[in-house]
């Protein structure tokens, strides 16, 4: 029998009972307010099951449900032993918890096992062993957010088989119970009479109270007797009478011992024995022990009458009374409201089964379908409509019909909201460019209008709108700066006045272009093409061409050209008005070129021709002018070229370039500039070259070369010469030849002959006589002479051998003076003259220097280049020719020659100690020194010795080392290249005063030194005195032991100890002493080595369950500030020594943390330093930390006081005063503090900006960021943070100052303030 009641009462929370009779009796108490209630009964013989539910809140999200029990628990009934499984499955948004209990509040058994089968998706109870404790009733509780759901299932422990459990009874047995008086019994037979009457499991117990010890002996007779005849059947509880409701469920029960578990058993109704299989459910007959049930369900009028169970020959009767109710609505159908496309749900409640219940919309019958799901519940009391999908054309009346009652309730359709799946975001794109804002809706058929800063928007060729299913899309072609802004998309539907809206913020960004490709510079020829390119990085920038910064707007003969990123200025001809300095300008981009006309030079061809087939002709002596036009743009280099060398400019030689013409003068023009004279004109665009002929006229040269001899006898000379190799620019007609005797002054002519002839031969000698012949070439002039050795007419001579290696005897900037010696071989004649040659050095041409003959051994060589250096060579000459040339002298440099240095006037003392100062002016006279050289001399001795190894360089000097007492006298001279000059002696001599001692700080004598045992101690002292002093070493103020090895000198000493110890350690000083004073200098020493051992370790303990260290002081630690100890402990379960502590600088220390009941072996101290670690000091007793000494220290801890931490927020960083520039991002920070966490609000004025998308921010852990992306002149203004808790609030705010960068009054004062900044940070 199953019954649902509604009460319709607005409550805390709702709670279901869900309950059945059992053999006890059971009473549930609600202290709660109930809102609704469901009471479901099953009842069955000793079980029991109970539901109820407590819910928290009355109003439950969409998409979120109460825990459900899919899978309920079931009762479990089991015998003493077995094991007992509770399963439930549960579900429910949020997850439900699942957790168990025992209705007694007695815990669970320890044994008991919770767990999650994930294969069944079940929650598991498990009880094993069972016991006749674990009878129970056990509730299930699942809970989530909204609702706890409880269902009690009742646990039922039956007696098992007989075991004897020892293990148990050893754990129950205590102190022996007080003896109890033995019941007399008269003899055995009345004993087995009671035996027949108990159970078999209480024969023991009873033998035991009636004093019979034999009680195998009575088991065995009593297995023998016959049985007692007993009444088979006895009933304990009869049935009783039952009133019930229609559709409900009733149980007829009572209680009954059979003997015979086997007797029949019949349920008999008026008379009538149940067909209870064929009942179908109607009725059930249940057994749970001795009790014996009769389930009715369904109840209805018919099943009203009497009920009677036989059994045996026993029959028990009880009357089922069926109250029948009206019929009535149990609650009220409350007008729904529902979203668009949701399910609405109707539900009613009837106090009984009706068989014409309908559904109604607007008076019309609804007929179960697709669109409506009409549902009954179990019990037919309850009639649900479900309209599914529900739409606009729901709206209406909906009714429910039972008979004459009607129950009515209006339907009201909500449109679905609009949502944007996705929303318009910020987007920031370059000027020129495509702005795309998008978004998606939930819903297609939707109304779209776009706004600007809340303008409407209409379609055009600069607005695309586009609207394709649940996507929008607005597309802004061409975007320039001034479509910036903010950006809204309203979206409404049919039948909801609210709009939707979404904003973005777009930012147009200045489009700055960088040059990817620079302009270069131009040179074109005239009337040619020529173009000037540029490439920027981005093709949508313009940009304007300016010439000479001024913008080109009607320049002829010029093409602007665009091609994507390429920009690019065409001159179709080039032209002289195109010339200049041209300009590209984008924004943020700028590119420089200049325009140069670019001509090659050019020499007109008939110039050339002329040129060529017109030799230039000019007399020796006279000038020769000669002029070339050309024409070139830029003006071309000239260069002149004769006979392919390159002419340069000299005395005679002048070159002048025009405009339009080359012009080389040659002046006094000598026979050599005859030649091919050939111009050559180059720029940086081409060349060209023009070639004539020099010819100037002058007489012949001499015939080339010897004269030769052909014959030399007493009667006849025959020669031979070759012809001029100059003409002088004439033909030659004739050749001269003259001849004189040797010794004679006058020249005669013997012959003549034509200019193709250069032979002659006369017999006009004389037999010996030493003749000389020369040959004369004639034009319109006549040439020098080629003369002729002297020869003598008979025996022939050789050429004179080698002169010496010439030797520079004098030398001036322009003239040197040479000399050398004779060749020891004359070739058999005397030598008659010599030939002087000179060449520059580094270079293979030899140029001879004298016309004449030189006649002597000498000879002085003018016209040299000053600072340049030459070599020189000489070539004797005797009858038969020249010679061979001597070695080159040594290479000179023509320069005047250096003086030596004058005398040093005013050497003095400029001061005296143990050492002398000397001072000196530079010398009056001579050429500037180059250096010193400073002499001294003792008193004692007459040798000079020089004070220095080289020149010195200055104009003083210190004389140090000098013995005292002694007497010394100086001198000194000046030096150059060209030597030392005299040297000055000082008016008398100088002795040194005497000094007191005095270190040389300059050595770096050292305070403080560390060294380690085993190394080198080495003190080394710098020091001056006069006398000298003596040296004294001590240490602590004593002599030194003698370990040391001391050396000293007159200046300084050292202190050397080869192998240090610690022992070494101390002060040392070093004592000066001499007749007028003393000095001294100590020296701390520290010897470091491995530290001492600590001693006289003890252990005790002064806090349970520690124990504390203490120890002697090692010397070392001590002493050494660096130096520390390290604890260390070992206990019995490892033989490794684990460090407690380290750096321990005192002499005692507590041990924590040590194990109870655990032994320590020992425990160790080390003393370290930077050298190393010293011997380990071990402890000689072990320690054992007793686990009866601990104490429970938590009842001496002082009760916790709370304290309350919450507190009104407040600022702790304020915002800050913002200044930036248009276009840039703008972050501002604050930090706050308050408990509870404040709510954080944002403010521009007094303007709630805390949700526009245009500003971002973010609270977290105290810090709230404020960014505006791309600031606008309009973000201009007053910003403030509001941070509020319950306990107050506290506001902050600054001013931000949006400036545009032509704004020169902010930028000062930003930069001014940069500057401040700056400086502070300095």
């Amino acid at each position: 029998m199953t019954t649902i009641h509604h009460k319709e009462m607005l409550q805390e929370h709702v709670s279901m009972e869900f309950s059945s009779s059992t053999t006890h009796m059971q009473t549930f108490s609600q202290t709660t307010k109930i809102v609704g209630e469901e009471v479901v009964t099953r009842k069955s013989s000793g079980t029991t099951e109970f539901f109820s539910l407590v819910t928290r809140s009355s109003n439950i999200p969409a998409g979120e449900s109460i825990p459900e029990f899919v899978d309920k628990p079931q009762p479990v009934t089991a015998p003493e032993g077995d094991k007992a499984m509770f399963r439930v499955r549960v579900q429910g948004n949020p997850k439900p918890n699942i957790s168990w209990k025992r209705e007694s509040s007695a815990p669970i058994k320890e044994s008991a096992k919770t767990f999650y089968d994930s294969v069944n998706k079940e929650h598991v109870l498990k009880l094993e062993p069972l016991t006749s404790d674990d009878s129970d009733n056990y509730k299930c509780i699942a809970s989530n957010d909204h609702t706890d759901a409880i269902y009690t299932v009742s646990l039922l422990v039956t007696e098992g088989q007989e075991k004897l459990d020892f293990k148990k009874m050893l754990k129950k047995r205590g102190p022996p119970p007080p003896k109890k008086k033995q019941k007399k019994v008269t003899d055995e037979k009345e004993m087995l009479e009671i035996l027949s009457k108990v159970p078999k499991k209480d024969f023991e117990k009873v033998c035991m109270e009636y004093g019979f010890t034999d009680f195998r002996g009575l088991l065995k007779k009593l297995k023998g007797m016959k049985k007692v005849e007993v009444e088979t059947i006895q009933i304990l509880k009869p049935l009783e009478d039952r009133e019930t409701k229609v559709d409900t469920m009733v149980v007829f029960d009572c209680i009954m011992e059979l003997k015979d578990p086997n007797v029949k058993m019949t349920w008999i109704k008026d008379n009538e024995p149940l067909r209870i299989p064929y009942s179908l459910g109607k009725y059930d007959v249940k057994q749970m022990g001795t009790k014996y049930m009769l389930v009715i369900t369904n109840v209805n009028m018919n099943d009203a009458g009497t009920y009677s169970l036989s059994v045996g020959n026993k029959r028990i009767s009880a009357k089922l009374t069926v109250l029948d109710e009206p019929l009535n609505f149990l609650g009220e159908m409350k007008p729904m409201k529902v979203t668009e496309r949701q399910t609405a749900v109707f539900e009613i409640r009837l106090s009984k089964k009706v068989p014409n219940f309908v559904w109604k919309f607007n008076g019309k019958e609804l007929k179960r379908d697709e669109k409506y799901e009409i549902t009954v519940s179990e019990d037919g009391l309850t009639h649900t409509l479900k309209v599914k999908d529900a739409r606009l054309s729901d709206n209406g009346e909906f009714s429910a019909e039972a008979g004459d009652l009607v129950q009515k309730a209006q339907l009201t359709i909500d449109r679905i909201p609009i949502k944007f799946v996705s929303t318009l975001k910020n987007v920031r794109v370059k000027e020129r460019s495509c702005a795309c804002l998008e978004c998606e809706l939930t819903s297609k058929n939707v109304t779209l209008r776009w706004k600007k800063d809340g303008q409407l928007l209409e379609r055009s060729s600069k607005y695309s709108m586009n609207h394709e299913g649940k996507r929008v899309e607005l597309v802004i072609e061409d975007a320039q700066l001034s479509d910036g802004g903010e950006y809204t998309v309203v979206a409404m539907q049919d039948g909801d006045p609210t709009e939707y809206c979404s904003t973005s913020v777009v930012t147009v960004e200045e489009r700055l272009a960088t040059v990817k490709s620079v302009m270069s510079d131009v040179h074109a020829a005239t009337e040619s093409p020529a173009e000037l390119c540029v490439v920027l990085n981005d093709e949508k920038v313009d940009g304007v061409w300016l010439k000479d910064e001024e913008e080109i707007t009607d320049l002829t003969g010029v093409q602007i050209v665009k091609q994507g990123a390429v920009h690019k200025l065409i001159f179709p001809n080039m032209g002289p008005e195109h010339e200049g300095k041209y300009t590209f300008r984008a924004k943020g981009a700028e590119s420089e070129a200049s325009v140069f006309i670019a001509d090659p030079p050019t020499i007109d061809p008939s110039v050339l021709e002329a040129l060529a087939a017109h030799p230039v002709t000019v007399k020796a002596g006279h000038t020769a002018n000669i002029k070339v036009p050309f024409r070139a743009k830029p003006l071309p280099k000239v260069t002149w070229y004769k006979d392919g060398m390159e002419v340069t400019e000299e005395e005679r030689v002048s070159m002048e370039r025009g405009e339009d013409q080359a012009l080389l003068t040659i002046s006094n023009c000598a026979r050599e500039d005859s030649g091919i004279i050939m111009l050559k004109l180059k720029n940086d665009h081409g060349s060209a070259t023009a070639t004539l002929h020099l010819s100037v006229l002058d007489r012949p040269k001499p015939p080339q070369g010897r004269v030769e001899f052909l014959e030399l006898s007493g009667n006849c000379v025959h020669m031979k010469w070759k012809a001029p190799k100059d003409n002088g620019g004439r033909p030659i007609t004739q050749f001269i030849v003259e001849r004189k005797a040797v010794g004679k002054k006058s020249w005669i002519k013997i012959g003549e002959v034509d200019d193709e002839v250069t032979k002659f031969s006369t017999n006009k000698v004389e037999e010996g006589k030493a003749y000389q012949f020369r040959i004369l070439a004639v034009n319109e002039g006549v040439s020098d002479p080629l003369e002729a050795e002297e020869v003598f007419a008979g025996n022939p001579i050789e050429s004179p051998g080698l002169a010496s290696q010439p030797q520079v005897t004098d030398m001036t900037k322009e003239a040197v003076t040479i000399r050398w010696n004779a060749p020891t071989q004359d070739g058999g004649a005397p030598v008659l003259s010599y030939i002087v040659e000179q060449r520059k050095k580094g270079s293979n041409l030899w140029v001879p220097v004298n016309k004449d003959p030189i006649q002597g051994t000498k000879y002085t060589v003018d016209g040299l280049l000053e600072d340049t250096e030459y070599e020189f060579r000489v070539v004797a000459v005797n009858k038969a020719g020249p010679g061979q040339p001597s070695m080159p002298s040594s290479s000179v440099v023509a320069k005047d020659p250096v003086k030596p240095p004058g005398l040093v006037q005013g050497l003095h003392v400029d001061s005296s100690n143990f050492s002398i100062s000397l001072a000196w002016p530079e010398p009056a006279e001579g050429d500037p020194p180059s250096g010193y050289i400073l002499e001294m001399r003792a008193e004692d001795t007459k040798e000079w010795s020089k004070c220095t190894k080289i020149p010195i360089s200055g104009t003083c000097y210190t004389v140090g080392g000098l013995t005292e007492r002694q007497k010394y006298f100086f001198r000194i001279r000046a030096v150059n290249e060209a030597g030392c000059g005299e040297p000055v002696e000082l008016d008398e001599g100088i002795r040194p005063p005497p000094a007191a001692p005095k270190f040389d700080l300059s050595a770096r004598l050292k305070s403080h030194m560390v060294v380690r045992a085993g190394t080198v101690l080495c003190i080394y002292a710098t020091f001056s005195g006069s006398p000298p002093p003596s040296v004294i070493w001590l240490k602590e103020g004593m002599p030194t032991k003698g370990r040391e090895a001391i050396t000293k000198s007159k200046n300084h000493s050292q202190f050397l100890i080869s192998s240090t110890k610690r022992s070494d350690s101390g002060v040392y000083r070093i004592l000066l002493q001499n007749e007028f004073g003393e000095a001294y200098h100590d020296i701390h020493v520290r010897v470091a080595d491995f530290p001492q051992p600590p001693t006289n370790l003890q252990l005790f303990e002064e806090v349970p369950n520690t124990v504390t260290l203490t120890w002697n002081h090692s010397p070392d630690v001590q002493e050494d500030r660096e130096a520390h100890y390290v604890i260390m402990k070992r206990d019995a379960s490892t033989a490794t020594w684990f460090t407690v502590a380290e750096h321990v600088f005192s002499n005692k220390y507590m041990v924590t943390g040590l194990l109870p009941a655990r032994k320590y072996y020992s425990f160790r101290v080390l003393a370290r330093n930077e050298i190393g670690d010293s011997g380990p000091l071990d402890s000689r007793d072990t320690w054992l930390v007793n686990k009866d000494k601990i104490e429970d220290q938590s009842a001496k801890l002082k009760p916790y006081q709370q304290k309350d931490w919450r507190h009104a927020p407040r600022f702790l960083t304020p915002l800050k005063p913002h200044t930036v520039l248009r276009g840039q991002d703008c972050t501002m920070t604050s930090a706050f503090l308050g408990n509870p966490r404040p709510t954080v609000t944002l403010y521009k004025g007094d303007v709630n900006i805390t949700a526009n998308s245009k500003f971002w921010y973010n609270s977290t852990s105290g810090v709230c960021t404020i960014v505006i992306p791309t600031c606008t002149l309009k973000d201009s203004g007053e910003y403030s943070v509001l941070v509020e808790n319950e306990l107050g609030k506290d506001r902050s705010g600054c001013t931000l100052t949006v400036y545009d960068k032509d704004d020169k009054a902010i930028r000062a004062s930003v930069t001014e303030s940069l500057q401040k900044k700056s400086k502070y940070l300095m």
